[in-house]
């Protein structure tokens, strides 16, 4: 006689945690008839070194469904898997997720990660609507199917600088010397290839004085900080991640270093871990990144869910680009009237999105699959608040000028 075998809920989250994938949730907006939700497994990093993003990026889906459910658009069945912030991994997920049935992907933060499953998405024919990478090369592939809603590295650059220049204008001073120091993965190396391309556009008043490269998942940055603080340089030019940038503080606390400016074209800085972690002592950086635009009425819609969901937490980007994912994917759905990839992929093409939450004029794809109209802002530290300084139409506050002390803080 067959034995009868009793699966509960826990059993069954379980094994699915035993894989890297939660069991799916439905992102429930307004009814669409018979019309199946779309399946839409989303790629995060919810472990390893980069998980304290990965999962703070799963916040934009968590906050979601009211919104898209006022915006009148179709339901989503949101398919969750860890990448591990491993690049194998992000593969081995991306494969599984469309074996399982996944219409549509979204991912990963990490601009490597995010290659192994662009790579993936094109080969099957599944669109895959990048959240937040920066790698140029991404959308240079002559891809069909994958399309980026977040700047490339000479995007942020460029914004970067005209975003510098700006507050250099507002402030009256400037930096005369940097030091360069950026992780040397995937991200960091683009951005720094980038510089060279970039910078000599801008009538930019420093110089970079020194270049240090070093490993994202160091525990020990002492003796990088130690050679950042011997050059003299004025200030700190910097492309970050979290853990990093938290180490980094703390070295510049302990060697009596308090630069000019701290100046960020990354994540890291603006992050609600480091700004609760590192208390007063997260006062002052400026991060020149794609952000929200505080004035629009749909980063108002986004701001008062997340207050509502998670009590004390601010807006980032990670919150800002993983919804404008689920925006595009939802929108692309309720114009296409299918869910054949390719149907999907081609209404995807067409996306117009003017009521957006980030900077810009809004949401389109030119050929490459890459929207182009993205603009960034600069973004200050304030007291556990992040205060938007430009462009000047997304403003907000007014930039503080040098920063402050570390040795007068408590």
């Amino acid at each position: 006689m067959p034995r009868r075998i009793n699966i509960t809920r826990r059993r069954l989250l379980a094994g699915a945690a035993a894989t890297g994938l939660a069991a799916p949730s439905i992102v429930r907006a307004q009814g669409t008839g018979a019309r199946a939700p779309l399946k839409v497994g989303v790629l995060l990093p919810r472990s390893g070194f980069e998980a304290s993003i990965g999962q703070d990026c799963q916040r934009g889906v968590d906050i979601a469904p009211a919104i898209l459910r006022s915006l009148g658009l179709p339901e989503l069945t949101v398919m969750n898997a860890d990448t591990e912030s491993n690049v194998d991994v992000a593969r081995q997920r991306a494969e599984k997720l469309i074996n399982d049935g996944a219409q549509l992907l979204i991912g990963a933060f990490d601009s490597g990660q995010t290659t192994a499953i662009a790579q993936v998405a094109e080969q099957k024919g599944i669109p895959l609507v990048i959240n937040i990478a920066a790698a140029p090369d991404i959308t240079e592939q002559g891809y069909k199917f994958v399309f980026r809603n977040f700047p490339t590295a000479p995007m942020i650059l460029g914004d970067a600088f005209e975003n510098q220049m700006e507050l250099f204008r507002i402030i009256g001073s400037a930096p005369k010397s940097v030091v360069f120091m950026h992780v040397n993965d995937t991200f960091g190396t683009a951005m720094a290839k980038g510089i060279n391309a970039v910078m000599p556009k801008f009538n930019v008043p420093y110089k970079i004085v020194d270049e240090i490269a070093y490993d994202p998942t160091a525990r020990d940055l002492s003796v990088e900080v130690a050679k950042a603080k011997g050059s003299n340089a004025d200030a700190l030019l910097l492309v970050s991640r979290l853990n990093d940038a938290m180490l980094i503080t703390r070295e510049l606390v302990k060697q009596r270093w308090t630069p000019q400016a701290i100046l960020s074209m990354g994540p890291g800085w603006y992050e609600d871990q480091y700004l609760k972690t590192l208390g007063k002592l997260s006062d002052g950086p400026i991060s020149f990144v794609p952000f929200e635009d505080p004035n629009k009425k749909l980063a108002k819609s986004l701001q008062a869910a997340l207050a509502k969901a998670y009590p004390g937490l601010n807006l980032s980007t990670n919150h800002v680009y993983t919804f404008e994912a689920l925006l595009i994917a939802a929108d692309a759905y309720k114009r296409a009237g299918t869910s054949d990839p390719k149907g999907l992929a081609d209404a995807i093409r067409t996306t117009n999105i003017t009521d957006n939450v980030s900077i810009g004029p809004g949401i389109q794809f030119n050929a490459k699959g890459q929207n182009d109209k993205l603009k960034n802002g600069a973004i200050q530290n304030r007291g556990g608040k992040l205060a938007t300084l430009a462009p000047k139409a997304a403003a907000n506050a007014k930039p503080e000028w040098p920063m402050g002390s570390y040795a007068n803080r408590t």
